[in-house]
């Protein structure tokens, strides 16, 4: 069996070997890939992103069904692309993927099927934007309407904080047409969790859960990115909360959009805030994993992925039966100088070959590959192609055994500029009691 994942991050790396994994498999394509897939037996890059060429090459080579890893293909429509080439694709439909294309419709629909979530009001005009600022004040948040790759929230502590993001997506139009609309957000306070399912349209199946780090520097300061780092299972989710979450906000959306024509097949990702009052709010919905999430899920998941997809393209997922490792995985990121504002390319990175040569024995640790590409002289130097670069994905019997494991093999790794916080997992240690916890 032949496969094919779309993207090149590190998202699709951990996706597909994983699929990989399976006995089933002989070969997972990725397009467009990255460095460290390519240097894996058995994954190949594929340097094409254009539909008509990817459909092509689906029909040439008689894969069985393709999995979409980032969100950009899935605005563009390449699962309506797929299915009306009679081709099996995992993921949503342009229309379904509003769920994360638009924070307005996103948020509107949460309204309507009494899903909870923070409060909000929606702008493109920048007079009533400032006005409606001025009435509620600070802390609050800022949206972009549309995908901006990471960089459409604010999270203002200051008026001022607030007013400089509104006239910049809606005056200055730093984010184009992302920013031409903004949502601004009652700002909420608590534990941020990932909360991630495989859904057929009807049946949902619950994943491991996480928690992931998106300021740039230790103790959750620094700008905001898409992540630095993850670790999973997260304490914070214990069964009662787990059920709530299913019953509350889970069950309600895929119910809501099959009710609204829009019937959801794929994975399904939902940043929750868990308030000290406990209450579960939605931040966001994704519609696919999470990137750093997806790695230590990855690495934790003992289940077959093919056979899990496989049930949720024939709409059988109840019938499904999903097996985790017991243990911790965390996943640290190391991202190049400059991220995440203007990132820097094309620093050799050292200290991989070796950890390379080691991981192809070893199911405690596998390092992901980001942003990397294979250049220099010889043309198979590894070098720095993006914010992120790689995510160095560890497991351990606890959060703190994990923890040290992850960052005992990032630390043989070196770019000039290299950036990676100290601290992923640090929640996970502070709170592990927490899970013990009623609601």
């Amino acid at each position: 069996m032949k496969l094919l994942v779309i993207g090149g991050g590190g998202r699709e790396h951990a996706l597909a070997w994983k699929l990989l994994q399976s006995p089933r498999v002989h070969k997972v394509y990725v397009a467009p890939g990255n460095a460290g897939i390519a240097l894996e037996e058995g994954l190949e890059s594929l340097p094409v992103t254009a539909f008509p060429e990817l459909i092509e090459f689906a029909k040439k080579e008689n894969i069985a069904f393709t999995v979409v890893g980032p969100e950009t293909p899935l605005a563009e429509g390449i699962v309506d692309a797929f299915l009306g080439a009679d081709l099996k694709i995992f993921g949503p439909t342009q229309q379904a993927a509003q769920l994360e294309i638009s924070k307005d419709f996103s948020k509107a629909f949460m309204l309507r099927h009494n899903i909870p979530t923070a409060a909000y009001a929606t702008f493109s005009d920048p007079s009533a934007a400032h006005q409606y600022l001025d009435q509620k004040g600070a802390p609050i948040v800022i949206k972009a309407d549309g995908l901006a790759a990471g960089k459409g929230v604010v999270v203002a502590l200051t008026l001022e904080e607030a007013h400089a993001a509104v006239d910049a997506m809606l005056i200055e139009k730093n984010l184009g047409e992302a920013g031409a609309k903004v949502v601004i957000e009652e700002f909420l306070q608590g534990e941020e969790v990932s909360f991630m399912v495989m859904v057929d349209g009807h049946q949902v199946l619950p994943l491991a859960t996480s928690q992931d780090y998106k300021r740039l520097q230790d103790g959750d300061q620094g700008p905001n990115t898409g992540g630095m780092g993850a670790y999973s299972p997260a304490p914070f989710i214990s069964p009662e909360r787990h059920a709530k979450v299913m019953r509350e906000i889970i069950d309600p959306v895929v119910t809501g959009m099959r009710h609204e024509n829009s019937s959801y097949v794929g994975f399904l990702y939902a940043g929750l805030m868990i308030t000290p009052n406990n209450e579960i709010k939605v931040l966001e919905f994704n519609c696919r994993m999470g990137d750093p999430e997806t790695q230590p899920i990855m690495m934790r998941l003992k289940s077959d992925l093919v056979t899990l997809i496989e049930q949720a393209l024939n709409g059988t997922l109840d019938k499904a039966e999903i097996e985790w490792d017991r243990r911790v995985a965390i996943g640290v990121i190391l991202a190049a100088h400059g991220y995440p504002g203007n990132p820097r390319k094309n620093d050799a990175i050292n200290g991989l070959p070796a950890l390379i040569s080691k991981q192809k024995s070893s199911d405690e640790f596998h390092i992901f590959h980001s942003g990397t590409t294979l250049g220099g002289k010889d043309g198979n130097e590894i070098l720095t192609a993006g914010g992120r670069v790689l995510c160095v994905t560890a497991m351990g019997d606890s959060v703190k055994m994990a923890q040290r494991n992850a960052y005992n093999i990032a630390e043989q790794i070196h770019f000039d500029g290299r950036q990676m916080r100290s601290d992923i997992g640090y929640r996970g240690i502070v709170n592990a009691g927490i899970v013990h916890q009623k609601d």
